[in-house]
């Protein structure tokens, strides 16, 4: 009964909405729709946002609201382990789908999976990052909702049946509006899209973006008001004379970033050889527990600890732990920043690579926090000068975004905008750019490009390999060659010249097998030679070509065969030598500038 039930809601729901597809192609303008498609996302986005920022506040808060700040609270050494056991739980049974690592998913998805992001990470992420998190894994919601802002943006556009293209831009409006939304920073979110996702900076795209943005900021507003996470109404006065310590932080982050990106790669690669998913969660789990134990700031994100930072009560990030004693000697709470900053990443891959979700936003920023206070610090013990510690947390938060994500100007502008104001436009500028020079002598990739790019699937920063990539060798294959037998005489040769329009002649025995082609242009003079049309065979004429296309090779492969051999056709044969076809420069190029003009509606 309920089978049958479903079977006539599917069949009259799938009616309703090609009913609605074909009114839309109708009625409404593709561009207007994509105007409407973007509040749409927007909305959507910004919604998430809000539900999974107070998922996370709702389960720490209960876990953590009745420790008191001048003991040592115990708990801390098992909540981030039962969070991930029931994060793994969640996720093997229930979503049954690799969902960790975000952002990178996202890049993986355009360029290899035509745009498509599975309808279940449009709640799983959520729900997975909300257990992790709440329960103290040391890493951050941002990547899971922009994971789920991104999905929000495909499955939408595909439900109305838009091209790659168009699906790809919803992508982009969804990863905006949930940057938008969790920061409350529209120009953040959109510059987040066009840099680390590299959409097109075009009006054509910059238009949606902006209705996205906008759009999730303001439901961030009506939701949660003030209390969005890092926002901050008042930062110190910048002064020149601190120029060159920006400067120097930038260097500083830049290495820091070194760090935590190598660190990064290696302990995932180490995570990874464990086969075992319930060995992977009591070795992560029990690293997580020890560290959030030992240095309570590694709990969670880390937002409420770069609030005490920007209030002036840095030396609160020693309550709960074991070094509380350490607050009233700045030496001693330099060497508790070092060991945050050395130990946040180890923390944050044993959060992921035990089984938990959740990215490396947040870990970023508490670290670019983390490296600013502690320079500034280390620089005020000299006693030659009295700098802020909140401009310099806020410029190390930059720095560091900068340099892990090879965003600077994400950095910035997120940055700036979480002051309400840009006070420290300047130094904000100088620590990201030198941040960011500074990781590209060692790193030429993000974070979250690193391991794309290695495994040749990084195409959303590479727009001509991602066309050639869109473009599939046997639809380009011509079949419209005289194709003759290699013991067919130099007469029957002279029938196929009469009626074919083509130079070249692919010499193919009964099995179908290539033994070698003929150019037109190699027997032109003997075609008039009458006397010899029974006497020379089409097997002394045919030569066996160096190259060769497979149909299973890449565009980018048949591009760099077309170039390095400088020839205007090329064969195409399967692996047993069996002839299909040729392929023509001319063609290849005619389709990639169709390509060219689809991937593009500027």
């Amino acid at each position: 009964m309920f089978r049958r039930i479903r079977i006539i809601w599917q069949r009259y729901s799938m009616l309703w909405l090609h009913q609605l597809i074909a009114w839309r192609i109708a009625r409404i303008p593709e561009r207007q729709f994509l105007y409407v498609l973007s509040f749409i996302v927007g909305v959507f986005s910004g919604i998430a946002a809000f539900l999974l920022k107070n998922l996370i506040h709702f389960v720490a808060e209960k876990l953590t609201s009745w420790f008191e700040v001048d003991s040592i609270s115990y708990f801390f050494l098992i909540y981030p382990l039962i969070g991930v056991f029931f994060t793994v739980l969640f996720v093997r049974y229930f979503v049954k789908d690799n969902i960790n690592h975000g952002i990178s998913k996202i890049l993986y998805s355009i360029s290899r999976q035509g745009s498509r992001i599975k309808s279940h990470n449009n709640w799983s992420s959520m729900v997975a990052s909300s257990l992790t998190i709440g329960f103290g894994g040391s890493v951050g919601a941002e990547a899971p909702i922009v994971l789920t802002g991104a999905s929000i943006g495909s499955n939408l556009a595909r439900l109305f049946r838009l091209n790659y293209t168009y699906v790809t831009l919803m992508i982009g409006c969804g990863a905006a509006g949930a940057i938008s939304g969790i920061f409350n920073a529209p120009i953040a979110g959109i510059v987040f899209t066009l840099e680390v996702l590299m959409l097109d900076l075009t009006m054509a795209y910059l238009i949606p973006l902006l209705i996205s943005a906008v759009t999730a900021a303001v439901i961030s507003n009506l939701f949660m008001g003030e209390e969005v996470m890092l926002h901050f109404n008042y930062v110190n006065t910048f002064t020149l004379d601190t120029v060159w310590l920006y400067i120097l932080l930038g260097i500083f982050t830049g290495f820091v970033a070194i760090y935590f990106t190598r660190m990064t790669m290696m302990l995932e690669s180490k995570f990874k050889k464990i086969d075992s998913w319930s060995m992977r969660l009591i070795i992560g789990g029990i690293i997580m527990g020890l560290l959030v134990f030992l240095f309570p700031p590694l709990w969670g994100e880390g937002y409420r600890e770069i609030g005490l930072i920007f209030n002036g009560n840095g030396s609160s990030l020693l309550n709960n732990s074991l070094f509380l004693g350490w607050a009233d000697s700045p030496l001693l709470i330099l060497l508790f920043l070092a060991g945050i900053l050395m130990f946040k990443v180890i923390a944050m891959v044993a959060t992921t690579g035990s089984g938990g979700i959740g990215g490396v936003f947040a870990p970023t920023l508490f670290m670019g926090a983390i490296a600013g206070y502690f320079f500034s610090t280390l620089i005020n013990i000299t006693g030659q000068f009295e700098l802020p510690y909140d401009n310099f947390a806020l410029a190390g938060m930059a720095g560091m975004m900068a340099a892990v994500m090879h965003a600077p100007l994400t950095a910035i502008f997120l940055t700036a905008e979480m002051t309400s104001g840009y006070d420290l436009f300047i130094p904000l500028i100088m620590t990201s750019i030198v941040a960011y020079v500074t990781i590209m002598f060692f790193e030429p990739h993000s974070v979250y490009t690193k391991q794309l790019a290695e495994a040749g699937d990084l195409l959303t920063h590479h727009k001509d390999k991602t066309v050639l990539r869109m473009m599939n060798v046997r639809n380009l294959i011509e079949t419209d060659f005289e194709v003759i037998n290699p013991e067919a005489s130099l007469g029957d040769l002279v029938k196929a010249i009469s009626r074919s329009h083509r130079n070249l002649f692919p010499v193919v025995d009964g099995n179908g097998i290539l033994k070698g082609m003929v150019k037109l242009s190699d027997v032109r003079k003997l075609i008039f030679e009458r006397d010899l049309y029974d006497k020379v065979m089409v097997k002394d004429l045919m030569y066996m070509p160096e190259f060769f296309i497979s149909p299973n090779d890449s565009m980018e492969a048949v591009a760099e065969k077309f170039e390095s051999c400088g020839r205007y056709n090329l064969a195409v044969i399967e692996e047993d030598n069996r002839y299909l076809g040729f392929i023509s420069r001319a063609v290849a190029f005619s389709k990639y500038r169709k390509t060219v003009q689809d991937f593009s509606f500027e």
